[in-house]
């Protein structure tokens, strides 16, 4: 699950609400929705998140009072805002109501190369520091060419290969990880897990993800 702390003004970190996602995905691994719920201390209760979660993707003011947490962040920031004891995620599952559905294509067919392509998109702005954290936790080699992109990488895992690279799209507006993924013989465990780790990895810089697609 993801955690989201919501503060009443853009620079303050002082928690006035806990938002909790999850993103649904499909057997290939890209997202089908978004659920969802949020805790907001003036009512002391949970409610419907879809809007929320719709808003903060589209709204770059409104992100300036959203900051991705850890589990932990949230445990905290919970009960400092008399909340309790934040529920173990299978309790808070319970507390979802309406799930944010995500639109859906099927995949181009590149005549049975074995290669499939997904994008995992982000919405808002890396800072210096948290490019250069982003780039530490995708291992990402610099390129030239192409200033959009930041860098590449690639690993062998799972019996597949893997190649990568982080994408700046426009100015200030969104970022995307691009995957290709050469399938081989073993589970696709193995993509599902790095699909998990690069959206986590540049969630965690303070980016909010947006979808994961599958182009090919």
């Amino acid at each position: 699950m993801d955690y989201y702390l919501i503060s009443a003004t853009a620079g303050d970190r002082t928690p006035a609400g806990l938002l909790v996602e999850e993103f649904v995905l499909c057997e290939d691994y890209t997202a089908a929705g978004i659920d969802g719920a949020e805790w907001r201390p003036e009512i002391r209760a949970w409610s419907s998140s879809a809007e929320l979660s719709r808003a903060i993707r589209a709204d770059s003011s409104l992100r300036g009072r959203v900051t991705p947490v850890s589990r932990q962040q949230a445990c905290d920031a919970f009960a400092r805002m008399g909340g309790g004891v934040l529920p173990e995620e299978a309790g808070l599952r319970t507390l979802f109501q309406e799930r944010r559905t995500l639109p859906t294509t099927a995949p181009l067919d590149l005549g049975g190369s074995g290669a499939r392509r997904y994008r995992i998109l982000f919405a808002g702005e890396l800072g210096a520091d948290g490019l250069a954290n982003a780039r530490t936790a995708l291992r990402l080699t610099p390129t030239t060419g192409d200033p959009r992109v930041v860098g590449t990488a690639s690993v062998r895992s799972g019996g597949h290969g893997f190649t990568w690279e982080l994408r700046r799209i426009g100015a200030g507006i969104a970022w995307c990880v691009d995957v290709t993924a050469r399938l081989g013989s073993g589970p696709l465990t193995a993509l599902g897990a790095l699909l998990h780790h690069h959206r986590q990895a540049v969630r965690e810089q303070g980016l909010i993800p947006v979808t994961v697609e599958r182009f090919a």
